[in-house]
């Protein structure tokens, strides 16, 4: 079996697997991550077929939907994996990064031992798709679905939150941008990332200033 062969029945397995999908963690998410992932990959020394895989199979069982289960995503992409004529250091490869890959992750120091240039090219991608338009949209799509309010001027942000807490954060939406996503452009990895995070990451501003107005009934 070839790699394109390899990465077609990847993106059949994940595009099933995914049908019921919470809206920003659907196979359409995962289709912008795997070819921001391919483009980010032309200007880095790179697995292409490591990161292809990394990127198809990053969300196919995303703990915040299973009851904050960190290991039932690993455990379904290895399982699948195993299936693939590929070789076991790629595979363990694809798995570290699925582990890794997680935003609230980096918040725990003691689970940051694992890196690779392959993890940090999915990561990227993944963290792209947080922000600018899509990331807005998706936010919102995702408070919505666990009823959030919109914003509450007497609950303010709070950066800097542990794993833990950042796990348990129930806050309204608008929080998360503060919490997560402007913060986002300064931990890309690679050059074509930051670039393309400038951009998104000044469409947030003006989003949230635009917010603002019109809460306010400014405009």
């Amino acid at each position: 079996m070839s790699n394109k062969e390899i990465v077609q029945r990847t993106k059949a397995f994940v595009k099933k697997s995914l049908e019921h999908a919470e809206g920003g963690h659907d196979w359409s998410h995962i289709l912008r991550v795997y070819r921001s992932s391919l483009r980010i990959a032309e200007g880095e020394k790179v697995d292409h077929l490591v990161v292809s895989l990394g990127a198809l199979l990053h969300d196919i069982a995303d703990s915040k939907f299973h009851n904050g289960d960190e290991e039932i995503g690993p455990a379904k992409a290895k399982e699948f994996l195993e299936t693939l004529p590929v070789q076991d250091n790629a595979k363990d490869h694809v798995v570290n990064i699925i582990r890794h890959i997680s935003y609230k992750n980096s918040l725990d120091k003691a689970e940051a031992g694992f890196n690779s240039r392959e993890l940090e090219v999915v990561r990227d991608a993944d963290r792209l798709d947080a922000i600018g338009a899509i990331g807005i949209a998706r936010t919102f799509n995702y408070g919505g679905f666990r009823n959030r309010p919109l914003y509450d001027p007497e609950n303010p942000p709070k950066p800097g939150l542990s794993k833990e807490e950042y796990k348990k954060n129930n806050s309204p939406t608008i929080n998360h941008f503060y919490e997560k996503l402007l913060l986002l452009k300064d931990q890309m990895h690679t050059p074509t990332a930051k670039k393309l995070a400038e951009e998104r990451h000044q469409f947030m501003l003006e989003y949230l200033r635009q917010f603002y107005r019109e809460w306010d009934g400014d405009i």
